[in-house]
Formats: structure tokens, sequence, C-alpha cells
């Protein structure tokens, strides 16, 4: 079940993407965004609850801190990357999507959503375990 948990929040890190930057670009060009936003918002609340439950329940992140304590983790760039700084980085990115999709939903302005989504796609793509990161490299796509 956990490897199945994994595939999906991984394959869920590519929706949040495309429609973050179909978001942005909508925004961008004053088009209306709101679908997209939506789809963005969605999407990036069900991989928070992944993450939230394999944060807890999977061998990094709580675990981690549990086994090691907070000082040995905090010294290890992986073990700091898994229980510390991709869930810290990864909440506060969406909660700043979160925050921009409700402010462009009132206002129907692209200003501050803009710069909101802007800010949560540089958190993600910082936070995001890609191939090339040593020490906690995901494969691009599930299974590969």
């Amino acid at each position: 079940m956990n490897t199945g948990l994994l595939h999906l929040h991984n394959l869920l890190r590519w929706v949040i993407l495309i429609t973050l930057l179909i978001s942005i670009y909508k925004l961008f060009v004053k088009q209306d965004a709101l679908k997209f936003t939506k789809i963005l918002l969605i999407a990036s609340h069900t991989t928070l609850l992944l993450g939230i439950y394999q944060y807890f329940t999977g061998a990094v992140g709580f675990q981690l801190i549990k086994t090691s304590g907070m000082a040995v983790v905090m010294k290890d760039a992986a073990s700091r990357f898994w229980a510390v700084e991709h869930i810290f980085s990864m909440v506060l990115a969406i909660t700043l999507i979160t925050i921009g999709h409700i402010r462009y939903k009132k206002t129907q302005k692209s200003g501050a959503s803009l710069i909101l989504l802007v800010i949560a796609l540089l958190l993600i793509l910082l936070a995001m375990p890609w191939p090339f990161k040593v020490g906690v490299g995901r494969p691009w796509f599930p299974g590969m």
C-alpha cells in the first residue's frame, strides 16, 4: 500500500507543476484562471494529505527524528531533507497556493495571486526530490 501511495504522491507532483505553470501563465496574461487554480488546489491538498501520511508512517520523515534524534538528523543532509526541509517547504507552498486561489476567487484580480503562485512554484522546485539531487533523488516517474 505504501508503494502505491508513494507512486500516487509522485505522479500528482506533475499535475501540480503543470497546473501551477498554466495558472501562472493565465494570471500573467490576465485570462480567467479559476478552473486551473481550483484543479491546482485539489491536487496540492490531495498530495499534502498523502505526504503527511507518508511522513508519519514511512521510514523517512518523522521516523528518522524518532529513532536518531533531531540533532543527528540535522547534521545529515539527506535525513534533514526528508525530515524537515521537504515537508516544511511543501506545506508553505500549498498554503501560498490556497491563499492565492482564495484571493483570486474573491477579487478576480491577478496581481497578488500571481506573486503567491510564483513563490509557491519556487518553493516546490527547490524542495522536490529531483533525480539529480544526491542522496534524496527520486525518479522522474514512479517505477522507473
